[in-house]
This record gives structure tokens, C-alpha cells and sequence, in this order.
């Protein structure tokens, strides 16, 4: 067991069980959280021996996952499918119960086994060019995104999860995929200000936990992406916004991080920007560069902000699955499936 607090790099693993030079990488100082992916799960029983195995490790490493519904749910079988959040608008006057209840479930059911957080809610507003977007945004209006995301980020809140709203600020007006390449918005900061940028205000003064900026340009308000722009993340962000809580870079192996040059020093610019954690993705031995790049003393603003995305209190497995509010939440989930497909 090492006892290093979180460091500001997190990472993920090659297959459902950790491989001895994966043990090596979590004892570094550097290593501060754990991504899963749907080739770490085979079963409930398996991700909870692994999770178990890697806090044996590290005890205060966070582990997250993207699961925030739709085509974005990593673990499938044995888990409560979540719709994609454009299916909430359907349900008319009920569409903020049902956005509260799937944020619960997913969180509660995340939380059994032991993970920490989701990276979700998404907050960029559709307006129907991202494909990669697409159904993953609430909504086409900025204030029925901010309500509807808002009422997701308060059942994952009552569940003990952390929230994290993502793209800032707004991957939806572009129709370039940023795995692919880095995308080019031209927008006006005033436009932004005025349409992508209101759920972020909106869920920060709600209590959002933490935020993943886009890697994408904005030629108007800066040449650096967002991830790399210091004028994003503390003048805007932190400074305009009032955010106070954690900012993770978006993984750092997509095409759109490229522009920084070697891993190393993406990391390093993402750092120096205002991220407190940077994400190193499905290339191991990008993720050992940035670890060795990164190691360090402890920050003292970073380690506690990191620190107060834990899992806020334990959830027993075997306890939620007779529970009266969760087999009531599937029932309502399933339903909503139903009356979407009918």
C-alpha cells in the first residue's frame, strides 16, 4: 500500500484484472485516479475485486468512469440502461423527475461497486452540427439544458457522486469530432456567453463538483484550446464563472490535444492552464511519460479539491438491489425506454 495523496494524473487500465506494470503506475506519486472502460468489466463481482485490488494499492486514488447514458454507458449487463439525455425533453412536464431519477440510478448503482464518479452531466447545448454531441445534450435551449442537467447533476448529488459538466465551454457548435482532430469555433465570446456557456453559470451556483473543458479553439477569445488556455480556465472559469471546484482536462491522447507536442508537455500545459487532473487515455505508454513527467510534492489547492470527489458515503450492493427507491427507479427507467420505443 502507498500512501502518496492524489496526484494530478489519472489513467486507465488494459484489461479486467491489474497487470504487474499497471501496479507499478499506481504506485507512482504522480498517479491520482483510475478511468474504467467497458474492456475492464466482465461483471459486477469482477469490477468490485478490481477496484478493491486497485484501492489495496492506493486507497485514495479516484476512480471514474464515463457513463453518463445513451451511447455512452460503458458497463452494460448488470447495470440499468440510461437513456441518452435528449430523451427527457419527451417527457413533457415530467422530463425533471425522470433527468433526477436516471442520475440517481446511475450514480447509485456506480457507487455499489465502489467507483467514484461519472464523468457527466453533459452540458453542451445542441444545435443539431455535432454528430459526436448529438442526443448526449439535453436540449437545444440553453436554460431547458441547464434545468434539465441541473435536476440529473441533483440525483447523482443524493446518491454521493461528484458531477462533472462537460464540454466548457460548449462542444455543440461545431461539427468536428475532436478525437479526430481540433475543431475551430469562431464564435464571438459574447455569443458564447449568451448561448453555450448559461448551463455551466447556471449549475455552478447549483453546486457543480467539477468541469472538463473542450478541446477546442476559440479563435476569438484565444488561440490556445480550452484545455490549454489559462484565459478559459482561471480568467473565465474561475475568476468570471466562480467555479471553485476541480477542472480534469479531456484525455490527452485525442487528436484535439495535439497541438501541445509530446505528451509530457500536454500535460504540462494543461496543468500550468488551470487543470487540476489530466486525463491519459488507451496508450499506456503515454500515460507511464506523463506520470514520470509529472511527479511531484503534493499541491496544496489541488490535493483538497481532488480529495472532495471521493464517494461521499458507502453503498451496500446488496442492500440496493432489494432496496424500495431503486427497484422503483429501474421500474420507472424501463417505462421511459418503453414509452420512447413505442
Amino acid at each position: 500500500m502507498t500512501s502518496y495523496p492524489p496526484g494530478p494524473v489519472m489513467f486507465d487500465l488494459t484489461g479486467t484484472a491489474l497487470h504487474p506494470s499497471e501496479v507499478a503506475m499506481l504506485e507512482s506519486p504522480a498517479a491520482g485516479g483510475i478511468i474504467l472502460f467497458t474492456r475492464n468489466y466482465q461483471s459486477p463481482e469482477q469490477l468490485a475485486s478490481l477496484i478493491r485490488d486497485i484501492r489495496q494499492i492506493r486507497p485514495g486514488l479516484l476512480i471514474a468512469v464515463d457513463h453518463e447514458g445513451g451511447r455512452v454507458q460503458r458497463f452494460r449487463q448488470g447495470f440499468s440502461r440510461i437513456p441518452p439525455a435528449a430523451r427527457y425533453l419527451e417527457c413533457g412536464e415530467t422530463a425533471g423527475l425522470m433527468a433526477q431519477t436516471a442520475g440517481w440510478l446511475m450514480a447509485i448503482e456506480l457507487r455499489s461497486l465502489g467507483i467514484d464518479l461519472s464523468f457527466a452531466p453533459v452540458l453542451d447545448v445542441d444545435t443539431g452540427v455535432s454528430a459526436i454531441i448529438g442526443d448526449r445534450a439535453f436540449a437545444r435551449e440553453p436554460d431547458t439544458v441547464a434545468g434539465l442537467a441541473g435536476a440529473f447533476m441533483d440525483g447523482m448529488h443524493r446518491a454521493g457522486m461528484a458531477a462533472t459538466g462537460k464540454h466548457f465551454p460548449g462542444h455543440g457548435g461545431v461539427a468536428a469530432d475532436s478525437h479526430l482532430e481540433l475543431p475551430v469555433d469562431t464564435r464571438s465570446l459574447d455569443q458564447l456567453l449568451e448561448r453555450d456557456i448559461p448551463p455551466f453559470k447556471r449549475l455552478i451556483t447549483l453546486g457543480l463538483d467539477a468541469v472538463m473543458p473542450a478541446h477546442l479553439v476559440y479563435p476569438a477569445v484565444d488561440a490556445e484550446p480550452a484545455g490549454y488556455s489559462s484565459r478559459w480556465l482561471q480568467g473565465i472559469l474561475r475568476q468570471t464563472l466562480g467555479f471553485r471546484g476541480v477542472i480534469f482536462s479531456d484525455d490527452l491522447t485525442m487528436a484535439g490535444a495535439e497541438s501541445a507536442g509530446s505528451y509530457g508537455a500536454r500535460a504540462h500545459k494543461a496543468l500550468t492552464a488551470g487543470c487540476d487532473m489530466v486525463l491519459v487515455c488507451n496508450a499506456p505508454e503515454a500515460a507511464r511519460e506523463v506520470l514520470e513527467e509529472t511527479a511531484g510534492p503534493p499541491d496544496p489547492i489541488r490535493h483538497p479539491r481532488l480529495q472532495s470527489l471521493a464517494g461521499r458515503f458507502p453503498v451496500d450492493r446488496e442492500r440496493l438491489l432489494t432496496d424500495p427507491e431503486w427497484l422503483k427507479a429501474v421500474q420507472t427507467i424501463t417505462s421511459l425506454h418503453e414509452t420512447l420505443q413505442a
